[in-house]
């Protein structure tokens, strides 16, 4: 298949490939290699790296075990080494890799999945405030199957299978891009052009195909040591027809002691890959015998170049090597397309919504262009590119989005859908249900299995849930707002786990946390879950999933009501918080309380206070551990704080047995009107039933006495608001402030 230059202008990063005395002396690819034993300079006699290489990977040092191997503790400098280096000589480097199950933090196995997914976003955004801007990035690395011991737990922490099997690792595209949108991202897998090549395909396309912005797919390359020519060729070539998406050699290195046997292979499969129009660029994986991840992969002994070096350098010399077309003028990302349909399968004349994400880095968009099978569906002029699709016959539909600058370059991307007979979707009652209000968990909207509902989805109440089913419900909001839901679960075991979502146009939004299901001792007997929605919610259409991440729970109800407004003097809920981190909604009696508190959790609620003064508060609390502890600020709309004191919780003996705690509010509340309370978890282990806030000493706008003053210009008046001359003696107001005259 011959790809046009303009589908694969994707890169990304601010480093243009100079002309050096470096191998590579193409503009547009990249020959890059790793560090040795956490150091960029081999020693022992090899070259400088940057006479060899213009590209450099960390083996290692970039892992997240490697940076935060200790809980909030964050260690750069091995990454940072050869970030430095490749910004010093000019050249590109790539982040390997934000998700892997393999090396990870030894820590995040003993949290939960709403823990580790705070952990993973914790791990994203200390990687943004870090590296502001990343050429390329590894974002996943080697999910298939059971690739890594780690990867069940890392699909639970993201979200798990949902609509598409492949959810989690669109949410960690999702999550890449939304920090680093110039950015190459890259799947990246092992045993892909050998072995699980059907598994990486579907995989890889599941993605593209889903609108997840993904930007190039890795090859490996370490099983590559005997594979002939003819294999390669094939397998690199069915790759490609049904991805029709640039392609790194990311981790490339040829396992033989013997010199003329390793040289032979590389002169056999490194030209395959170099001179592939789709290929953007070639990693080695080591250069030094006996420091290499693999024996006898190595391409210096002793300091002298082996067989296969000295060819390198002579192929690299070529004009084959040189003028190979790359995927990457320039090595960078101009354009960012991915075509994001609502969902991958459609009944044949049910319009689906399909919306084109374009975005330029340097240049003006003109137009969005859509096809399906090369027929124009739609052209647009104006974001965001979102048109319907309504296909008159079944089948498989090649989508392909075009995106024409104002320069006349052009920039494609592809995607399929399935069209085939059956149900339209629409309500389950063809009535859309309007919230704030009730929905009956089996009343999910009629339509196909994997479109509407999941083919384990079940309507019956007295079915238990299956792991990995979803069932989808449209929805009228009526009123915008910040919203909790309480979710009727029976269950007669412990491990029951869901989350609340909606697969946008944009993105997937997780609106609660990974919620656990309590054992209720029987699937008749029903107890609500109280979670608090995470995001705000606009008033009109929308689709709520609910994601059953671990089944064998059942679902009655789902109540959406709208997170209160509290008033002060008056009663704050513990659990109706607004938004929250590291804490939750535990049982308390017949309601809820905030409990499931981790140090340095967090949660916020809206308060108005009516009635500026002084205040004590009553907080009914429990605990069944010694100092347990939260402080309490109030954040105004201008961002300034007002610490209000701490919250000691006393040992009542279990969590289920609440006592009241009184104290003194540290700080006068002197403004009226709308704040953000902040209660933060300052030593683990207690619960908030709720706060009663009493006012006890009001004031009328007045300050506080603020010492002794001399009569200043102007007027002033006693505390019964009448007018005073210069020569009254005592407390007076002037100018809003109280003052001791002496």
């Amino acid at each position: 298949m011959k790809l046009k230059q303009s589908l694969l202008l994707m890169a990304a990063g601010f480093f243009v490939m100079p002309v050096s005395a470096q191998l590579s002396q193409n503009p547009n690819k990249f020959l890059g290699n790793i560090t040795t034993r956490g150091q960029v300079e081999a020693g022992g006699g090899v070259p400088s790296y940057h006479t060899l290489w213009n590209q450099i990977t960390c083996e290692n040092e970039s892992k997240w075990a490697s940076v935060e191997g200790t809980r909030g503790s964050f260690n750069w400098s091995g990454a940072d080494r050869a970030f430095n280096y490749a910004q010093q000589h000019n050249f590109t480097h790539k982040f390997h890799a934000l998700i892997w199950g393999a090396q990870y933090p030894n820590w995040l196995e003993s949290l939960s999945p709403k823990e580790r997914f705070s952990a993973i976003t914790n791990w994203f955004d200390h990687a943004k405030e870090h590296y502001k801007t990343l050429p390329m990035i590894d974002v996943v690395n080697e999910a298939v199957g059971n690739h890594q011991p780690g990867n069940p737990m890392m699909k639970a922490s993201l979200g798990g299978g949902g609509k598409t099997g492949y959810d989690w690792l669109i949410k960690a595209f999702e999550m890449a891009y939304e920090r680093w949108p110039d950015a190459i991202l890259i799947y990246n897998d092992y045993n892909s052009i050998r072995w699980n090549v059907n598994e990486y395909i579907d995989l890889v396309k599941t993605l593209r195909n889903a609108g997840a912005p993904i930007d190039a797919y890795g090859n490996q390359s370490h099983e590559l040591s005997d594979i002939s020519t003819t294999e390669l060729s094939r397998v690199l070539k069915q790759q490609q027809d049904a991805l029709q998406m640039p392609m790194f050699i990311t981790e490339l290195d040829i396992a033989n002691a013997n010199d003329n046997q390793q040289k032979a292979q590389y002169e056999a499969i490194l030209p395959l890959m170099w001179e592939a129009p789709y290929c953007a660029g070639v990693t080695l994986w080591g250069y030094v015998l006996g420091a290499t991840w693999v024996d006898n992969t190595g391409l210096y002994r002793n300091g002298t170049e082996r067989p296969a070096m000295t060819w390198i350098k002579e192929y690299m010399q070529t004009d084959a090597a040189k003028n190979a077309v790359g995927p990457f003028p320039g090595t960078k990302k101009e354009a960012s397309v991915y075509i994001r349909p609502a969902a991958l399968k459609v009944a044949k004349d049910d319009p689906l919504p399909i919306k084109v994400h374009a975005r330029l880095a340097t240049k003006t968009i003109e137009k969005v262009e859509l096809y399906a099978n090369d027929e124009l569906v739609a052209t647009m002029t104006e974001a965001p590119y979102v048109t319907d699709y309504v296909a008159a016959t079944t089948g498989m539909k090649n989508l392909k989005a075009v995106v024409t600058a104002t320069d006349g370059s052009t920039y494609e991307r592809f995607s399929t859908i399935t069209v085939t007979r059956g149900t339209q979707r629409s309500p389950y009652n063809d009535e859309t249900p309007k919230l704030p209000g009730v929905i009956n968990a089996n009343e999910y909207d009629k339509g196909l299995s994997g479109v509407a509902f999941s083919a384990n989805a079940s309507r019956s109440t007295t079915t238990a849930t299956s792991d990995d089913a979803w069932m989808e419900y449209t929805v009228d909001v009526q009123e915008e707002g910040y919203y909790s839901v309480d979710v009727e679960v029976a269950s007669t075991k412990d491990d029951g786990r869901f989350h609340l979502s909606e697969y946008t146009l944009d993105n997937i939004i997780f609106y609660t946390d990974f919620t656990e299901v309590p054992n209720t001792g029987s699937k008749d007997t029903f107890k609500s879950v109280h979670c608090p929605l995470k995001q705000y919610l606009t008033a009109g259409r929308h689709v709520f999933c609910m994601n059953v991440d671990k089944g064998g729970f059942y679902i009655k109800t789902i109540t959406f009501k709208h997170t209160p407004t509290f008033s002060l003097p008056g009663v704050v809920e513990g659990e109706d918080y607004l938004t929250s981190e590291n804490v939750g909604a535990v049982t308390a009696g017949d309601g809820f309380a905030l409990g499931n508190t981790v140090a340095g959790g967090w949660a916020e609620y809206v308060v108005n206070v009516t009635q500026p003064g002084k205040y004590s508060y009553e907080a009914t609390v429990s605990s069944a551990v010694d100092n347990a502890s939260f402080s309490m600020t109030l954040i105004n709309n201008d961002g300034s704080e007002k610490t209000l004191g701490s919250l000691i919780v006393p040992n009542t003996g279990s969590n289920d047995t609440y006592t009241i705690k009184t104290a003194k509010i540290r700080n006068t509340l002197k403004e009226a009107g709308e704040h953000t309370l902040r209660i933060k978890v300052t030593n683990a282990g207690g619960n908030i039933d709720n706060i009663k806030f009493i006012c006890t000493e009001p004031t009328t706008g007045i300050s506080d006495i603020e010492g002794d003053d001399t009569v200043a210009a102007g007027n002033m008046y006693n505390l019964y608001g009448m007018p005073v001359t210069s020569g009254y003696r005592g407390i007076a107001i002037q100018n809003g402030k109280k003052l001791i005259i002496k």
